[in-house]
C-alpha cells in the first residue's frame, strides 16, 4: 500500500508536473494524473488507486460531485486540494467522505508528506493485528476493517476507521484535537482542527445511540475528547 497509485487530478497541468515530480522524490513512484472529471473517473474505475488528490474546480465538473462518485466505486482516502478555504466548504468535502483538505497555494512538499502519512495509515490499516474492540453497543474489528453496531456492519472511511481505532486503542483517555490530528493524520498544520471535529461528528452519527447526547465519544469540555469504555445502559 505504500508503494499504491496514486491519481492526481487538476487542470493545471503544470502543476500536476509538479505534484508528481515531488511525490516521486518522496520515493511515491506509482502515479496518474487527469485534468477533468470524466477522465479521473475513468481512471478510478480502469486502476486500482490507493489515494487521490482532487481539486475541487475541473473544467467538466465541481470536485464535490467528483468526490460523490468516486466513493461509489472506491473507499481510496481522498485529499481536496481547493483554493477555497471557508469553513462551509471543509465540511462540505468532508461529510461526502473526503479525508484531508490542503488550501492552495501550498508547499508542494506538504503535498507530499500527507499523501506519504495517508498512504503509510492504509498500509498499517491492512497489516493491523487481530484486536477486536468490544463496546456493547458497538465493535470494531480492526483485522477485517469492520465497525459492527447493534449487529449490524456500517460503512466507515479510511480516517474514520483508524481515528476511532485510536480512541478504542485508547478507552478513557483525553485527547486535544491538536494530539487527534498528530496522531492520526500527521503532519500537524495550524487550522486543521476543523478535520478532527468533523470526523468525531461523523464517527457519533454512526456508534451513537443518539449523536446529540453522545454516550461513547464524549467532549470534555475544555480538554479535548476521549472514548468511554463504560458508557451507560443502552437500551
Amino acid at each position: 500500500m505504500e508503494n499504491g497509485t496514486v491519481l492526481l487530478v487538476d487542470d493545471e497541468q503544470g502543476l500536476l508536473d509538479l505534484l508528481a515530480f515531488t511525490l516521486r522524490k518522496f520515493g511515491i513512484p506509482n502515479l496518474l494524473t487527469a485534468t477533468t472529471a470524466h477522465e479521473a473517473l475513468e481512471l478510478i474505475t480502469r486502476h486500482d488507486v490507493s489515494l487521490i488528490v482532487l481539486d475541487v474546480m475541473l473544467p467538466d465538473g465541481d470536485g464535490f460531485d467528483v468526490c460523490r462518485q468516486i466513493r461509489t466505486i472506491t473507499e481510496a482516502p481522498v485529499l481536496f486540494l481547493t483554493a477555497k478555504n471557508q469553513d462551509i466548504h471543509k465540511i462540505t468535502g468532508f461529510e461526502l467522505g473526503a479525508d484531508d483538505y490542503i488550501t492552495k497555494p501550498f508547499n508542494p512538499t506538504e503535498v507530499a508528506a500527507r499523501v506519504q502519512v495517508h498512504l503509510r495509515r492504509m498500509a498499517k490499516l491492512q497489516t493491523l493485528s487481530k484486536a477486536v474492540y468490544d463496546f456493547g453497543h458497538f465493535q470494531l474489528n480492526k483485522q477485517s476493517g469492520q465497525l459492527i453496531v447493534q449487529g449490524r456492519e456500517v460503512s466507515c472511511a479510511p480516517m474514520e476507521f483508524l481515528l476511532l481505532a485510536f480512541f478504542c486503542e485508547h478507552p478513557n483517555f483525553i485527547f486535544t484535537v491538536s494530539e487527534l490530528y498528530e496522531k492520526v493524520w500527521r503532519p500537524y498544520q495550524e487550522g486543521d482542527e476543523k478535520t478532527v471535529v468533523i470526523h468525531i461528528s461523523r464517527i457519533r452519527k454512526k456508534i451513537e445511540p443518539d449523536p446529540g447526547q453522545p454516550q461513547f465519544l464524549v467532549n470534555m469540555k475544555g480538554l479535548g475528547y476521549k472514548l468511554v469504555k463504560k458508557a451507560r445502559n443502552v437500551q
